[in-house]
C-alpha cells in the first residue's frame, strides 16, 4: 500500500516551495484560496489557476500522481459545474469548475512540499501558547486521525481479500461485518495502548 499517496503527497525536493517554513505556506494556502473563492468572475478564475499551475510546476509535482489524486475532485467538478450551469448559466458554471480544481491543485501542492511530521510539529508549537490546552495531545489527536485512514483502507482490502478467498467475492454481509469488527478491534488495541502509556486519562 502506498501509504504515502494516502496520507500526504509529499515529494522530496528542493525547490522554494519545499524550503518555506509551514507557517507562511498555510498562511498562502488560506489567502490564497479565500481569494478564489471570494473574487468572482471568469477572467479571475483563469488567473487563479495559472497561479495554481505555476505553483505545481515549481512543486516539480508527478503528473501521474496529480492525476490521481485530481480525478475524485474532477468528478465533483464536473456534477457542480452542471448544476451550475442548469441555475445560473455557463459562465459560473466554467467559474465554478475552475475555481474547484484550482482549490484542490493548491492544497495539493501544500502537501507534496510539507512533510506530514513537519506540519503537526508546527500545529503542536502553535497550540502550546493557548491556555487550557494540551499541546501534545493534539498533535497526537490528529498523527492518530492521519495514520487512521490508511489503516482502515489496508483493512478494507484485507478483508475484501479474505472474503474473495472464500469464494464469496463482493458479497456485503462478507464485507462489511468483518470490516466493522476489525476496525473496532484495532481502535480497541490503540485505545489500551495509550491508556497502558497513561496518555488516554
Amino acid at each position: 500500500m502506498r501509504t504515502a499517496a494516502l496520507i500526504g503527497l509529499y515529494q522530496p525536493g528542493h525547490s522554494w516551495l519545499h524550503r518555506l517554513p509551514v507557517g507562511p505556506k498555510l498562511a498562502g494556502l488560506a489567502v490564497l484560496s479565500v481569494s478564489i473563492v471570494a473574487v468572482r468572475g471568469a477572467l479571475s478564475a483563469l488567473v487563479f489557476a495559472a497561479i495554481t499551475a505555476a505553483l505545481v510546476g515549481w512543486a516539480r509535482m508527478s503528473w501521474l500522481t496529480l492525476w490521481r489524486q485530481t480525478r475524485p475532485v474532477l468528478v465533483i467538478a464536473l456534477v457542480v459545474g452542471a448544476f451550475q450551469w442548469w441555475l445560473s448559466g455557463p459562465d459560473r458554471a466554467v467559474e465554478s469548475l475552475i475555481d474547484l480544481i484550482s482549490l484542490t491543485l493548491a492544497a495539493l501542492v501544500v502537501t507534496a512540499t510539507t512533510q506530514v511530521n513537519d506540519m503537526l510539529d508546527a500545529i503542536v508549537r502553535w497550540c502550546e501558547p493557548i491556555p487550557g490546552i494540551d499541546a501534545e495531545r493534539v498533535g497526537l489527536l490528529l498523527a492518530l486521525a492521519i495514520r487512521a485512514v490508511p489503516a482502515s483502507i489496508e483493512l478494507a482490502r484485507e478483508t475484501k481479500d479474505a472474503a474473495a478467498a472464500r469464494g464469496l467475492g463482493n458479497n456485503p454481509r462478507a464485507l462489511i461485518s468483518p470490516f466493522v469488527i476489525r476496525v473496532v478491534a484495532r481502535a480497541q488495541l490503540t485505545g489500551d495502548a495509550l491508556a497502558a502509556r497513561g496518555i488516554g486519562d
